[in-house]
């Protein structure tokens, strides 16, 4: 039976298309940003949907506090590290995301890195600010004939696969379940990890943070790389480890990082701040899905669920980004 949502929490700011693409379907939306836990936990009882983006937390705290009552989480983007999958699925709550709402922006935002990174434009740019005019010292590499290794084929690695092949690269990538044939599609040879490390100029990583992909690059793994690797990562924090990659930006056994998200945002610990003061590094404030396209975007998918799980609408039917799947077993 579908899914009686009539009222909904906003958590975090979202675009107000989401919003009103709600109330137009006859659901009561209430906006209440910046919540602390306690205040969510004597909310979440009065409503059958929460809407998230990265800032609040969904905890199992706040999920036992509504249950009987809440019936979806939806977060704004594409990841859902902030919402206890297990504590929702225990009470029947529902989860989904927008994987593909933001996929365009993080595999643009990839690309720009990558150019960063081969030509020295940030420190260019800041050097001209200051009045000098350096054009020895800022001299870059071409990215044409060089080799990209894109680790996660999905769809944000597979965007950025299609655009750094106008750049004349050879990309190649690895994924335990996107196909040779969805690869080449794309213009990336599928190959295996132990292929890709001695060959990669730069690797580039869109997995999600799971124990197999935490610490992926490590001491062990840049030691099998190139001299002068350069690696982005617009993925997760966690995927990266950076001491590691502190250790190999000094020895010179990586050449350069750009770095988009970090373990705990924003960060604190000494680790990452003394990565992101490394000269050879570029470090922006996860702005991966900072586009007013993506904002948009994402924030309709999840109101266009929210209507489709409800069941009465003829134009939104479906709910793909729902990723705790064997509730829905438990709920239709």
């Amino acid at each position: 039976m579908p899914v009686d949502i009539k009222r909904v929490l906003v958590c975090d700011a979202v675009d107000n298309a989401c919003v009103k693409l709600l109330q137009d379907h006859g659901i009561q939306v209430d906006y209440k940003l910046k919540l602390s836990q306690d205040e969510l936990v004597k909310e979440v009882k009065n409503y059958d949907a929460l809407i998230v983006r990265s800032d609040t937390k969904i905890t199992a705290e706040v999920l036992d506090a509504g249950a009987g009552r809440v019936k979806a989480v939806g977060r704004a983007g594409a990841g859902v590290d902030n919402i206890n999958i297990e504590a929702a699925t225990r009470n029947n709550v529902l989860v989904l995301n927008t994987p593909g709402g933001n996929s365009i922006s993080a595999c643009e935002l990839t690309c720009f890195l990558i150019g960063a990174l081969a030509r020295p434009i940030c420190p260019a740019a800041a050097s001209m600010k200051e009045g000098r005019w350096d054009r020895k010292l800022y001299s870059g590499t071409e990215l044409y004939g060089k080799t990209l290794a894109i680790l996660g084929l999905g769809r944000i690695g597979r965007e950025v696969g299609v655009r750094m092949n106008a750049f004349g690269m050879r990309v190649i990538g690895f994924d335990p379940i996107t196909t040779a044939e969805e690869a080449t599609a794309a213009g990336i040879e599928k190959m295996e990890l132990e292929q890709i490390w001695p060959l990669a100029d730069y690797i580039t990583v869109h997995t999600p943070l799971i124990p197999a992909t935490r610490n992926l690059i490590s001491t062990a793994t840049l030691a099998k790389c190139r001299k002068g690797v350069r690696v982005i990562n617009v993925a997760r924090g966690g995927i990266i480890d950076e001491a590691a990659l502190f250790t190999a930006l000094e020895s010179g056994q990586c050449g350069g990082a750009a770095v988009d998200v970090y373990p705990e945002e924003p960060p604190k610990s000494d680790t990452t701040r003394k990565l992101i003061n490394h000269p050879k590094v570029v470090a922006t404030p996860h702005l991966g899905a900072s586009t007013s396209e993506a904002q948009v975007r994402v924030a309709v998918e999840v109101a266009e669920q929210f209507i489709a799980l409800t069941g009465k609408s003829t134009v939104y039917t479906q709910y793909a980004g729902v990723v705790n799947r064997e509730v829905l077993k438990n709920v239709f």
